[in-house]
């Protein structure tokens, strides 16, 4: 190990005190995530879909057999440190909302059910406009203007980090998705930013309200959906200004998970694409939310850019030229949370012969999504350690849209990414980079 890396290990601040987590947002992914660390905590679950709770990841060579759990190798929030804050406009505790959203089973939820009453969300920062399908919000946050209302949200911060003894603390966005907004003016500079929340402004949706909060508490924050909230000039300046990572954006869980799946594989073979089908059902809140049509624009522009990023056209013109891409999303209350995704994959091989794949994907939308709302908190909370700030694109492995440095394509490639996240924690921890060359056999 040379000194540098030595050097980079030693200067990561250690992992003391409670760690709040704060989503904004207490539906299913948010109780699903919250009743499932409390589960493992008592020893009655396994965290089954966490990288940092069951990767293991391999340092140096392979003739040394040194392959740590990552939780093992770098220093994250202990589990038992978590404690949970939420917002939501719906005033329901945690075991109200995990019972009405009916991802987990009765059995599952009993034995935390008095854990999950205690967590009671605070009052949101909500407006009808942005997320016009939500019924029953009443726990709404007023003020004179959005800057007051972000205000709150600071203040929420800071009061509930005192009122619980929370050292540190890092946000994951579990709220719905928002209507299309595409950045203007208002989001260029801080300056421009603050003044339009001071005026009120419509560009301004509530998803930025939290996001400007964290960073200005010294919150990382992570957006797991595709909103536009933390993505753009005047936020981004921010982070970097105040030492803050920020991630994003949407969840990678479902059907685009898969995709970054098969997509590599078809790529790596050579073999190329005609067309891409894709429809989802599903009947939990957010369905019912992309079932009005701003919304599903925010989560459509999200979805279509997977698979041209990772194919690649502008190279492989005789494989991947003008292939047809079309995603669907259906409000299907019976399904609940349990979305089914259908893919229709069209493909061509050797001499140009069709073939077809096809996927039929049973999915638990919040059961994917919970493992990496933790891995995200605890990931940030890390780099915040570690000094990192702004843009984490080390974290891409986990959203369908991630964010990259000014000027750079996102990697979507799942492997790629998973490739990028453990390097970059071998590099923190100084440890030597895996570049899988090989080279001490041929020397």
């Amino acid at each position: 190990m040379t000194d540098s890396l030595r050097s980079s290990a030693a200067s990561i601040a250690p992992a003391t005190g409670k760690l709040a987590i704060f989503t904004p947002g207490l539906g299913a992914v948010s109780t699903t995530f919250m009743a499932g660390v409390e589960r493992v905590r008592r020893g009655l679950s396994v965290p089954i879909g966490s990288l940092s709770q069951m990767a293991t990841i391999r340092l140096g060579k392979r003739t040394e057999n040194r392959s740590p759990l990552i939780r093992d190798l770098v220093p994250l929030a202990s589990l038992d440190d978590i404690v949970f804050g939420a917002w939501d406009p719906i005033p329901d505790d945690a075991f109200t909302a995990a019972t009405k959203a009916g991802v987990l089973e009765k059995s599952d939820l009993e034995p935390v059910a008095e854990f999950l009453k205690s967590i009671k969300p605070m009052p949101a920062a909500f407006e009808l406009r942005y997320v016009t399908r939500i019924t029953g919000a009443t726990n709404v946050k007023t003020g004179k203007n959005k800057r007051d209302l972000a205000e709150q949200i600071r203040a929420d911060i800071r009061n509930f980090m005192k009122e619980h003894g929370a050292a540190r603390a890092a946000m994951v966005w579990c709220g719905s998705t928002e209507t299309y907004i595409k950045a203007g003016p208002q989001h260029q500079t801080i300056e421009a930013f603050e003044q339009a929340m001071e005026e009120s402004d419509d560009a301004i949706a509530p998803s930025m309200l939290y996001a400007w909060a964290a960073i200005m508490e010294g919150v990382p924050y992570c957006n797991g959906a595709p909103n536009l909230s933390a993505d753009f000039p005047a936020l981004l300046g921010l982070a970097v200004k105040k030492g803050v990572p920020v991630s994003g954006k949407d969840f990678k869980t479902g059907q685009t998970w898969l995709k970054t799946v098969i997509a590599p594989g078809l790529k790596a073979r050579m073999l190329g694409l005609e067309g891409w089908y894709s429809t989802n059902i599903l009947g939990n809140r957010d369905g019912e939310v992309l079932d009005d049509p701003a919304s599903f624009k925010t989560k459509e522009e999200s979805k279509l850019s997977v698979l041209h990023t990772i194919l690649q056209p502008e190279l492989y013109p005789e494989l991947y030229k003008d292939f047809s891409h079309v995603v669907r999303i259906n409000y299907y209350p019976p399904r609940g949370d349990n979305k089914e995704g259908w893919d229709s994959i069209d493909i061509k091989g050797w001499l140009g012969y069709p073939m077809q794949i096809k996927v039929n994907f049973l999915c638990r939308d919040s059961i994917l999504a919970a493992p990496i709302v933790l891995d995200l908190a605890l990931f940030s909370d890390f780099a915040m350690r570690a000094g990192m700030k702004g843009i984490q694109e080390w974290l891409s492995f986990y959203y369908k849209s991630p964010q990259t440095a000014p000027g750079l394509q996102p990697e979507h490639d799942l492997f790629i990414q998973q490739t990028k996240l453990k390097n970059t924690l071998r590099h923190l921890m100084g440890e030597e980079q895996i570049t899988h060359l090989g080279l001490e056999y041929y020397q």
